[in-house]
């Protein structure tokens, strides 16, 4: 009974022990707290005319004729044929492998949903060129953008049959997707 007793006495002490304050200052002393900050005056807004800007360099260009924005994405300068015979696309119904036709090779191509950038995830196997980079995509109105690992677009197509799509990269090299 004894062992049982010290083991008793001992964690009552280790317990107690816990509860001792081991703070090697005290703080509560008025002369270290900090002095209150003093309130700053504010300039008053006003309003008026901006000024033309100078320097122009500092903006982007303005978009080539033939081009639009569609969901923040430059559309490419396809033919207006192409775009208005264009059929509907969803980003749903891009996911999964392709077959791509490009500058007389064909290779594959993956898309998924999961985000990268302002696209979703996608990437190549055995392409040439330009589709090599390809590492994202995105639906913008009814127009399919390739984008590169930087998020620049490399490719525009658009749907025209159930399972094709058909536009060309940046440098002009005709592009198509089939399954």
């Amino acid at each position: 009974m004894r062992t049982r007793d010290a083991v008793a006495g001992l964690a009552v002490i280790l317990a107690l022990a816990g509860c001792q304050r081991t703070s090697m200052s005290d703080f509560s002393n008025s002369s270290y707290s900090p002095a209150p900050l003093q309130a700053q005056p504010v300039a008053t807004v006003s309003s008026g005319q901006l000024a033309a800007p100078t320097n122009s360099a500092q903006f982007p260009a303005a978009p080539v004729s033939g081009t639009a924005t569609v969901g923040g994405v430059q559309t490419a300068a396809a033919s207006p044929a192409a775009a208005a015979s264009a059929l509907d696309v969803t980003k749903e119904s891009m996911v999964g492998n392709w077959r791509v036709a490009n500058a007389g090779s064909s290779c594959d191509m993956f898309l998924t949903l999961t985000n990268l950038g302002s696209g979703s995830r996608g990437g190549t196997r055995g392409c040439a060129g330009e589709l090599t980079a390809m590492g994202s995509w995105e639906v913008a109105g009814k127009q399919v953008v390739l984008k590169d690992r930087s998020g620049n677009p490399l490719a525009r197509l658009y749907k025209t049959a159930d399972s094709r799509f058909d536009g060309s990269t940046n440098s002009g090299q005709p592009v198509s997707l089939s399954r």
